[in-house]
């Protein structure tokens, strides 16, 4: 998806349908992969600890992400690409640290969410790289934070694995529970202005949202 975005620059619309296409997975793999699991594995308010747990770590990576565009970022430049990368980047993170977990739980398990996040996260690469496009981002920096991009799922992923290897289904459900936050959160309150600010008319917007929470169905 970055790369797709590098080749040609894209119309503002474009990129907001994409953003909202990346929404809907995220969306998806909380409504789909996560939050079932979870209740199936663990007591309801253990899970509502947890899922708040997820919702702190958000905010803590929205803080993470000021911090980084006061220390790396030209004074004048918007924060908004850098949130919105703060945000795929957690995303990719969950979704590392599911695949992870699943892995934990089987090898096929592991591999089915591994290669749904493969597909399902073109959208997110697209549209993060064509935002920075809009927003005069040097390419240097472009390509820098799409090579970091391989990086974060497999941290997650063996992080996820090595946590969750032999844990118990209650330690499993709140841990399921606690990336649904994180992922949750990350997902409306930064992709998803970012989504609108192009101006993407809802013809577009909203198919664009849900194609992107049936294609993990």
């Amino acid at each position: 998806g970055a790369l797709i975005a590098e080749w040609k620059r894209p119309a503002a619309w474009l990129t907001g349908g994409a953003l909202h296409a990346a929404a809907g997975v995220a969306t998806a793999v909380v409504a789909i992969e996560l939050m079932p699991r979870a209740i199936a594995s663990a007591e309801m308010w253990l899970l509502a600890i947890g899922f708040l747990a997820g919702a702190g770590a958000s905010i803590l990576l929205v803080r993470a992400t000021e911090w980084a565009r006061r220390h790396f970022v030209e004074p004048g430049k918007a924060l908004g690409s850098w949130a919105v990368y703060g945000a795929v980047s957690a995303d990719l993170l969950v979704d590392g640290l599911t695949t992870g977990a699943g892995a934990a739980v089987s090898t096929g398990l592991g591999l089915l969410l591994a290669l749904s996040q493969v597909v399902a996260n073109i959208p997110g690469g697209f549209a993060v790289t064509a935002h920075l496009r809009r927003t005069s981002a040097e390419r240097a920096q472009r390509l820098r934070m799409a090579a970091l991009y391989p990086v974060t799922p497999v941290l997650g992923g063996a992080a996820g694995y090595l946590l969750l290897s032999g844990a118990s289904d209650q330690v499993m459900g709140i841990a399921l529970a606690s990336f649904s936050g994180l992922l949750l959160l990350a997902t409306v309150e930064d992709i998803v202005p970012q989504a609108d600010e192009p101006g993407a008319p809802r013809r577009i917007s909203s198919p664009a949202f849900a194609f992107g929470f049936v294609a993990l169905m």
